[in-house]
């Protein structure tokens, strides 16, 4: 037994090893016998962001590993005690208890313990209880404001709505609630139900809740996190999204954009099944990106692509200019391992559309086009993540 056990450790880690190409910045693979899996990475070389981006790449290239059920990883400047440079590459699989990390460097001459980076260690994803009537919760996150990810969700729902899904749209962006503007619902007040649960706004075919339908819109939301996260359950556990027997084939969550309370509370507490980043092509954005994929790989949500706004603009002429900067989400993509499942153009029928609340996927157009790919693009991404038969939904060119 302790034989088969550890030659299943040590083809585990040589997988990791193999397909990170086996670089020498890799110190160690240790894989346990539940699959979670420890690397330590060589972190002297090329500078704390190098080494940062090198840490992300390989956690996402590991969780992809048949058997691997988590990842984390260490960075180091030292080398592991009593190591050699013949032994960069060796890989072990014994067990975290033999890995002997150093500490984390997380900037120039701070470190942190382990211990401290790893309070509150979240739970598998799988933990978290089923929302009853829905199905399926894709939440669309932004390491960084301002990039167009609200757009993106109000007509990524609005597409799936217009071929026949059953959506629900819910705004958790409780700083700022801009969904009902969107989607020319500012007025709208969800109504109690016989057993005092919400009933969503319906607009535009979907089911939809703002904390915007239940505030004063000029009134600014002076909300801690735990009142934040406690505002986003109500949301989403209070409220009559479905029924056993006519769910939501999906819930798309706009999240707040960062990293902090707010997100890591709905990738914890919520049964994600998926996730979809929104980014521009300008580095600083992409710089958040990076961030925003290390925080659902270790809250162990799966995120199925990239979208890049504001990829291009195309003069009268036809001539395409890249304001923002040209091919950083195909990018960051090839080094985190995601497709980038869309790239939206710099279109004013966009900004039209959703100033007068009716959304651009909805209308006749490129732009109408555009999300109606990105939409057939998620439903075929999260029928490969999950084992229960999803409806057939036809999507029309």
């Amino acid at each position: 037994m302790f034989g088969s056990k550890q030659k299943t450790r040590e083809k585990l880690a040589a997988a990791i090893a193999e397909a990170l190409g086996g670089p020498a910045w890799l110190e160690s693979v240790t894989v346990d016998d539940t699959g979670r899996a420890l690397l330590v990475i060589r972190a002297d070389e090329g500078g704390a962001d190098v080494a940062e981006h090198r840490r992300i790449e390989a956690e996402n290239f590991a969780s992809r590993i048949p058997g691997i059920n988590a990842v984390r990883s260490v960075l180091t400047a030292e080398r592991m005690p009593g190591r050699h440079d013949h032994d960069r590459d060796h890989v072990h699989a014994h067990g975290p208890a033999q890995a002997a990390p150093a500490p984390r460097r997380v900037t120039k001459g701070a470190r942190l313990s382990e211990s401290a980076m790893s309070q509150g260690a979240p739970a598998p994803a799988q933990a978290v209880k089923p929302v009853a009537g829905i199905d399926r919760i894709l939440v669309v996150a932004s390491a960084k404001g301002g990039v167009g990810k609200s757009t993106v969700a109000v007509n990524l729902a609005a597409a799936m709505a217009k071929a026949g899904m059953r959506v629900g749209l819910l705004d958790a962006d409780i700083y700022g609630p801009s969904i009902p503007t969107m989607l020319g619902t500012v007025a709208a007040e969800p109504a109690a139900s016989a057993n005092k649960k919400l009933v969503p706004v319906t607009a535009h075919g979907m089911k939809t809740l703002s904390i915007g339908y239940l505030s004063d819109p000029d009134a600014p939301m002076i909300w801690r996190g735990p009142i934040v996260m406690s505002a986003i359950t109500q949301l989403l556990n209070d409220a009559e999204w479905g029924t056993k027997d006519d769910p939501l084939d999906i819930l798309i969550i706009d999240t707040p954009p960062g990293t902090g309370d707010a997100q890591l509370a709905i990738a914890q507490k919520v049964p994600v099944t998926a996730a979809l980043i929104v980014t521009t092509p300008q580095e600083v954005a992409l710089a958040d990106v990076r961030r925003g994929a290390a925080m659902f790989t270790k809250t162990h949500v799966p995120v199925i692509g990239i979208v890049e706004t504001m990829s291009w603009f195309e003069d009268p002429a036809g001539a395409k200019h890249y304001l923002m900067g040209e091919g950083g989400a195909r990018k960051m993509g090839a080094a985190l391992g995601l497709p980038v499942l869309a790239e939206i153009p710099m279109l004013q029928a966009i900004r039209e559309a959703g100033d007068a609340g009716v959304p651009a996927a909805l209308e006749n157009g490129p732009a109408a086009d555009i999300f109606l790919k990105l939409a057939r693009s998620v439903a075929i991404a999260l029928d490969q993540l999950v084992t229960k038969p999803a409806p057939e939904i036809m999507f029309e060119d």
